[in-house]
């Protein structure tokens, strides 16, 4: 909307008129180059003969905004082009932060470049003005052209003098609301469209329908084990590399940051499951490249799974929850790579789930309970110590093994809670025993991955061990390789140590089924040694059995550490342990699991014997 100007009416009313109608279309979140546009053709219809132009100068280089009565190629000609001390009037301008008027641009020095660009279009004279911040910094020029050598009226000088001030104020709002706009669609650490733009891209795809595409969601696990201390492994660093090399992806990949160390890639179109899949391993291969900082960091630490919209969703909650349910699968086995969405995946989620709810409601209902099986000498069969294993108790009265809830482990919290639970459990009865003149030995408890985040585990024991007036000497913590095979940041160890520095003793349980069990029978710090079952039930048919276990018992001896065979079923299988010199055993030739009462009895009849 151009200002109408009366006859005779005073200057100052007419820039008062323009003013008012600047800040309001400000106000009223008019976008910028409308209120530039406004501004530039208000100037050229209240100073007749002048051309007005305003440009944004972003990172050092010319952004056209508004130029009315130029075409289009005079904008695009200047767009991109670096400020400088010889750059034209608005170029100059803009580097030295202060008004540059040239009256001849045929003949003055600072056009000498760009002479040919403005006076086949009629320009002969430029007067640019820079558009300066509240912090100082140079926002914009504002210019005045002429079609003839001259320099600007007091009328123009006025009015440019208003538009600067103008245009500052349009800037820095402007800006103000792209940051706001940033910061609701993007990541702050990232760089990458969030998840509000995720929900919005992955919506717009859904409701179009026009072409097939898929979902791969990478997960990032256990952010909170990276070590810190090294700068490069980080864990913002790590977001920040991860996302950057996602972005190498290609053009029909859109990557957004989730939070939580949760990206999700939209690839459209996607033609079937063999091009999500090729998706997939491309991005586990730019994650791994070979001797590789972030490789380091990442490795069995990526979880990555896909789904295809149509066969496995047609909208945004269902193709989420399936690429989920894909990552989960993933994420329980971090070695399996990329997983498709498969319909069993939603079973196993909901009998998971199903199983979540049992455990958490029997915890709540004080249902988990600890079953102990006896530890006794394969000599005699006299107890001399016990192992306390989980059992949930349901409300029929059955009781139901662990293993048969083995997945409620995955999740860190309740996890937590059960071993607490557990501790606090062995703790009282092995008081009780202590009270009624019974001595059980050393008592086992078997930990997992999730009690070596966060408050020392030591600590835990000690404190219930403390609480029920039990020496922590009379505990054995059992912990399979897999705990500090998965130990990013390699304190497990430290953590052991530590405990067997307050009294407790350690196990190195179902020892031999993992890697490299002879390097950890070395290094870890151990008290006692539980071969695995799956060697004990080969041992009298399997001679290659017999000679590892012959060995391993062997060479635990020599270092000084108890050995323990686990699973001894038969009295064959005891004969041959004895013989290799391995003297304590448990399994269902002697007892199997029983709750306290039954333990209790036990332990008072003739199978009590010492402590080991």
């Amino acid at each position: 909307m151009k200002i109408e100007v009366a006859m005779g009416e005073p200057a100052g009313s007419v820039l008062q008129r323009l003013q008012h109608d600047v800040l309001e279309a400000i106000a009223l979140g008019i976008s910028f180059p409308d209120v530039a546009m406004l501004i530039c053709l208000n100037v050229e219809a209240l100073a007749p003969g002048t051309i007005c132009t305003l440009i944004r100068i972003k990172e050092g280089r010319f952004q056209p905004v508004a130029a009315p009565s130029l075409p289009c190629s005079y904008s695009d000609a200047l767009n991109g082009l670096a400020i400088g001390p010889n750059v034209g009037s608005c170029g100059t301008a803009a580097w030295t932060a202060g008004p540059v008027e040239v009256r001849d641009i045929e003949t003055d020095p600072l056009w000498a470049d760009y002479r040919d660009l403005a006076l086949p279009l009629g320009l002969r004279a430029c007067w640019s003005s820079p558009v300066i911040a509240t912090d100082g910094s140079v926002l914009a020029t504002f210019a005045l052209y002429y079609r003839e050598a001259r320099g600007p009226t007091p009328l123009e000088r006025s009015l440019v003098k208003a538009c600067i001030h103008l245009s500052a104020i349009a800037i820095e709002r402007s800006d103000a609301e792209e940051v706001v706009r940033q910061l609701a669609s993007y990541d702050p650490l990232t760089g990458l469209p969030n998840r509000r733009s995720f929900d919005a891209a992955i919506g717009k795809l859904c409701n179009e329908g026009k072409e097939q595409f898929g979902l791969l969601l990478v997960g990032v696990e256990r952010l909170d084990l990276i070590d810190i201390g090294i700068e490069e492994l980080s864990s913002d660093n790590l977001l920040r590399e991860i996302a950057h090399r996602l972005q190498e992806l290609g053009p029909d990949a859109s990557i957004f940051c989730l939070g939580g160390g949760l990206f999700a890639v939209l690839i459209s179109p996607c033609a079937d499951r063999e091009e999500l899949r090729e998706f997939g391993l491309r991005v586990l291969s730019v994650l791994h490249r070979p001797r590789d900082w972030l490789s380091v960091a990442v490795d069995r630490g990526v979880s990555l799974g896909g789904a295809l919209s149509g066969s496995d969703g047609s909208t945004p909650e269902v193709l989420r929850q399936n690429a989920e349910l894909a990552r989960a699968a993933s994420r329980s086995n971090l070695h399996s790579g990329y997983v498709d969405f498969e319909p069993h995946l939603r079973t196993a989620a909901l009998q998971r789930r199903a199983a979540f709810f049992d455990v958490e409601t029997a915890l709540a209902e004080q249902r988990i309970i600890p079953h102990y099986q006896p530890v006794v000498r394969l000599d005699s069969g006299r107890i001399v110590g016990l192992e306390a294993l989980l059992r949930m108790r349901r409300r029929d009265g059955s009781i139901v093994a662990a293993a048969e809830f083995q997945e409620v482990f995955s999740d860190p919290r309740l996890a937590y809670h059960l071993t607490d639970h557990l501790i606090a459990e062995v703790a009282k009865d092995i008081a009780g025993w202590t009270a009624a003149g019974i001595d059980c030995g050393h008592v086992g408890i078997n930990v997992a991955p999730a009690d070596f985040i966060g408050e020392s585990l030591g600590v835990r024991l000690e404190a219930a061990m403390a609480k029920a007036g039990v020496p922590l000497s009379r505990i054995v913590v059992e912990i399979t390789e897999i705990i500090f095979m998965d130990d990013p940041r390699h304190n497990v160890a430290d953590l052991v140590e530590d405990l067997r520095k307050r009294g407790a003793r350690v196990a190195l349980d179902d020892f031999g089924t993992g890697f490299a069990s002879l390097t950890h029978l070395l290094t870890f710090p151990s008290d006692i040694i539980k071969i695995d079952r799956s060697f004990i039930d080969r041992l009298v048919t399997d001679p290659c059995s017999a000679v590892i276990v012959e060995s391993l018992v062997d060479i635990a001896l020599k270092l000084g550490k108890r050995v323990v065979a686990e699973g001894v079923e038969t009295q064959l299988q005891a004969d041959r342990l004895l013989s290799f010199g391995c003297t304590l055993g448990q399994g269902y030739l002697f007892a199997k699991p029983a709750d306290v009462a039954v333990t209790t009895r036990r332990l008072s009849g003739r199978y009590a014997d010492a402590v080991v």
